[in-house]
């Protein structure tokens, strides 16, 4: 049995809870077809890469289906091996670019058998695991290479575990940076209107799957721009940073989980569980945080209690007594973004495919949207309709739409929170983006199995609400194209060519637009996996 590439290079500490996980399999089920002790160890590993994300690591279901016992025994490994292979009309992709024939046959055996439940971790273990690399004391009072920092472009190296700075102005790598692996997103202290932090911008925090925060130094020299880290998590997504820049938190998938930490010194300071009782009235022991934001308008965070159906608002201005809303909407809640105000944060939940509306000044739930087959806005993109104002957009995993609905209660009323139109793309996505100055909405088309649909970017027109060019990024077999980021003023497109496959090798590149004309404009390359992309002034100004 072979590993992946990527399970190769993930044998530390980004994969502890993996190594962590019981090792004996255990024969539960009578039925489960024969797997030895080796395999399991394997199988484990290459689940928790690319599964649990989606299925849970308790396998329990949430943007995937439910993957216990009970449900795959009557279905059978052939039949499981067909579905993990192909993928499934529902949004699940085909695994067969990256998966071999064995390891598909193995994950097939694996889910018929009982999941291995992972250890907790303690805020004394996350202590131990803090790592300093460059002191406080070296930290520079003013930029240190000469370059635009603020239109410093932070690419996410998916399968090589960095981060990639990028000069926007030169269309250059100026650094790649050594994360924990598989970053998810990545934050930055945000424009406030009720705290202010010193140089916005200046510092950034990843969070890479393995549960480790890794904070970014954009003033350094290339060689020192990574300055410490802490693990809060074995398995985690996403990081935020209060307005002032005083604190950072992470949520952990597991254990479920937020931690707060000291922004400056990266010591973790407490740890709330978000284990609970759901929307349904059930006890969730695998209630994962998915998306973490500031919120600009307060001193508080919204946090994401995906399988609750819970968005939690915790106040971040008395740590020792610390408040939190928990406010009822719709599981499983993912990915958000806030409206032009800042006020109403849109998030989706997206296996019960829903658009969710928190209003962050009352604290309340402002609105649930029916949408289609499970939304994924990603960060998200704001725009004005011709006809309806002020609309959000959400692209699709599950369908080829891009749905837009108004979120402007104050100028205008009765479009507020109704869908305002829907336009089919070809295929399903997983990012959309545009900007204040253009006149187009990106869409990707990242869930689609055919390569050429796959590989293409759509662009909407604002004013048509039609699309106007679908771009072919690569034609590589088994690449993809996928997420789009604007630069400082709006004029240029930034987009990733990435191989769906493990690699250890530079495979990627992102491809420049001009943002009126749509013609190509440059290519970058040298990088590992290129996904997520951003902009040091769109993501401070929070430009959507």
């Amino acid at each position: 049995m072979k590993h992946s590439l990527f399970a190769k290079a993930t044998m530390g500490v980004a994969t502890s809870i993996v190594m962590s996980m019981t090792s004996t399999a255990v024969f539960a089920q009578n039925e489960a077809p024969p797997i030895t002790d080796e395999e399991f160890e394997t199988a484990k590993s290459l689940y928790f890469q690319r599964c649990a994300g989606c299925h849970g690591v308790l396998r329990k279901g949430a943007t995937g289906k439910s993957l216990e016992p009970k449900n795959t025994l009557e279905k059978g490994t052939d039949r499981l091996e067909k579905i993990i292979t192909y993928g499934t009309e529902g949004g699940m992709n085909n695994f067969d670019d990256i998966f071999n024939k064995d390891e598909l046959n193995l994950l097939a055996r694996y889910i018929q058998h009982e999941p291995p439940v992972p250890p907790e971790m303690s805020l004394e273990l996350m202590k131990e695991r803090r790592v300093v690399y460059v002191p406080e004391a070296e930290y520079p009072d003013k930029p240190l290479h000469g370059r635009n920092w603020e239109n410093f472009f932070l690419v996410i190296e998916r399968d090589a575990g960095k981060v990639a700075v990028v000069d926007g102005d030169k269309h250059e790598i100026v650094a790649h940076i050594d994360t924990g692996y598989a970053v998810h997103v990545l934050k930055t202290t945000e424009h406030s209107n009720v705290l202010h932090a010193e140089n916005p911008g200046r510092f950034w925090y990843t969070m890479g799957r393995d549960g480790k925060l890794t904070k970014i130094d954009l003033w350094q020299m290339p060689e020192k721009m990574r300055v410490s880290e802490v693990q809060v998590a074995y398995d985690a997504r996403d990081v935020a940073v209060s307005g002032d820049g005083k604190y950072i938190i992470g949520g952990g998938y597991w254990p479920p989980h937020f931690v707060i930490v000291d922004a400056m010194t990266m010591e973790p300071l407490k740890v709330i569980s978000t284990r609970g009782i759901n929307v349904d009235g059930e006890y969730v022991n695998e209630s994962r945080v998915a998306a973490i934001y500031d919120t600009p308008n307060a001193t508080t965070w919204l946090v994401a209690a995906k399988e609750l159906g819970q968005m939690w608002q915790v106040d971040y201005s008395d740590l020792d007594n610390l408040k939190i809303t928990q406010i009822n909407s719709a599981k499983f809640l993912h990915d958000g973004f806030y409206d032009p105000t800042g006020r109403y944060f849109q998030i989706a939940a997206n296996a019960s495919d829903k658009m969710v509306v928190i209003d962050s000044e009352t604290q309340k739930l402002e609105a649930m949207i029916d949408v289609q087959t499970k939304p994924h806005p990603g960060p998200g993109a704001n725009w004005i309709d011709p006809k309806c104002g002020p609309v959000g957009g959400t692209v699709h995993l599950g369908v080829g739409l891009v749905t837009a609905w108004g979120n402007d209660p104050v100028g205008h009323p009765d479009q507020a929170w109704k869908i305002c139109f829907e336009t089919e793309t070809d295929g399903a996505g997983v990012f959309i983006r545009t900007h204040p100055k253009s006149d187009y909405v990106w869409a990707d088309q990242t869930k689609n199995p055919e390569p050429e649909i796959q590989q293409s970017i759509q662009v909407i027109s604002k004013e048509t609400r039609e699309i106007v060019k679908t771009i072919r990024l690569t034609e590589k077999e088994g690449y993809a194209a996928v997420h789009i980021e604007f630069n400082a003023d709006g004029s240029e497109v930034w987009t990733s060519v990435w191989n769906r496959a493990d690699s250890l090798e530079p495979n990627g590149e992102i491809i420049i637009f001009d943002a009126k004309t749509l013609e190509e404009k440059a290519r970058i390359k040298g990088f590992f996996a290129p996904t997520g992309k951003f902009n040091v002034y769109n993501r401070v100004n929070h430009v959507t």
